[in-house]
């Protein structure tokens, strides 16, 4: 037949005869049952043909299937929101919540692609185990390695101490976590897609403090860097503030990413999201609130203020600093003594100095 074929494709008039091939193809039981494959072969030429003279591949022609898009993760539109990480509605299946990770399943065949996320994907195991435990949050799925799910036994205790309802683990490799994370993501063998924390506001949130005579706040003005905010957030965590107030708009989203920095801190302060920081501060400052803007102009240092009552740390980006109008909304302005080469703090670490003088001041 090749042969045959070989003939065919360097005469142009050649045509070969239909031919017919019985093969035999199921036998149920005394029964066989015979297709017939008919082939023809009509005018090869060396141009056109030489893939299927020679044997080698033919095209192939995968059938186009549309995945449904994620369904993004804009901000909700009341004026003052907190962890506002995206839109949870359901756009994977939905999950088993029988048992808190301690069954597994393997992971779908090596290079499929994961499930759109229903929420906001958290990685790394401070994050990971933080949330597992956090009776605030929704899981809806955990996906790690062997290793990952190991390290999250800790996690899965809390959680069934508290009778928190989690999905079992699907065990995958480290290549199909990096295939969900961006890139560089550092996962430690651990992803969770789980639902945002609740939204809290400053009317919210004065109520919560309203008892809390000694409560401390930061407040930053228009802190674009993920990095910064997380690890702000850890710092607040680290010292007692009780929450971060950040703008809506030039403020990073509640992702994965800030989530990392913060490790663990996004579950254990409230990350308060508002339109009008200038507003925000006149509420606070009406429930209480003392308000100290961070600045280089400042006229004194943070050490020589009275900072035993409720107060507001506010801080701004670096380069720009605090707006005129948050300036004009502070009591006062201070700063923090530095006298090296370099003058200034990037806002994360300034922030963590801060927190501790306040701290230190009330002992």
């Amino acid at each position: 037949m090749r042969a045959d074929l070989q003939s065919a494709a360097f005469n142009h008039s050649a045509t070969l005869p239909i031919r017919s091939l019985a093969v035999p193809a199921a036998e149920f039981g005394n029964m066989r049952i015979f297709q017939t494959l008919s082939t023809r072969v009509k005018r090869f030429t060396p141009e056109k043909n030489s893939a299927a003279v020679s044997g080698g591949p033919l095209p192939s022609f995968v059938d186009t299937m549309t995945r449904s898009k994620h369904p993004g993760s804009g901000r909700p539109s009341d004026k003052h929101s907190v962890h506002a990480a995206g839109n949870p509605r359901a756009a994977a299946p939905r999950q088993d919540q029988a048992d808190e990770g301690t069954r597994t399943r393997r992971g779908g065949p090596k290079g499929n692609r994961p499930p759109p996320a229903r929420g906001v994907l958290l990685y790394g195991l401070h994050p990971v185990a933080a949330a597992w435990s956090n009776p605030e949050r929704r899981i809806h799925r955990l996906l790690a390695t062997e290793s990952g799910r190991s390290a999250l036994e800790p996690a899965f205790a809390a959680a069934r101490a508290q009778g928190l309802q989690r999905p079992e683990a699907s065990i995958v490799d480290r290549t199909e976590l990096e295939r969900m994370l961006p890139a560089g993501a550092v996962h430690q063998g651990m992803v969770i897609d789980a639902s945002p924390l609740p939204e809290l506001g400053i009317e919210d949130l004065c109520n919560e403090l309203a008892e809390v005579p000694s409560a401390v706040i930061v407040a930053l003005d228009q802190v674009t860097d993920p990095h910064n905010v997380g690890a702000i957030l850890r710092s607040a965590a680290a010292f007692g503030a009780r929450a971060v107030v950040v703008t809506e708009r030039h403020a990073p989203e509640t992702t994965g990413v800030l989530a990392k920095s913060a490790s663990g801190a996004l579950e254990a302060v409230p990350l308060v999201r508002v339109t009008n920081l200038a507003r925000a501060l006149t509420d606070l400052q009406q429930n209480g609130f003392w308000a100290v803007g961070l600045a280089e102009s400042g006229e004194s240092t943070l050490a020589k203020l009275d900072l035993t009552g409720k107060t507001v740390l506010v801080m701004g980006a670096e380069g720009s600093g605090l707006r005129r109008l948050t300036m004009d909304r502070c009591d006062t302005i201070a700063r923090l003594p530095t006298g090296g080469p370099v003058g200034s703090l990037n806002v994360s670490n300034a922030a963590a100095v801060a927190l501790y003088e306040v701290v230190r001041l009330r002992e």
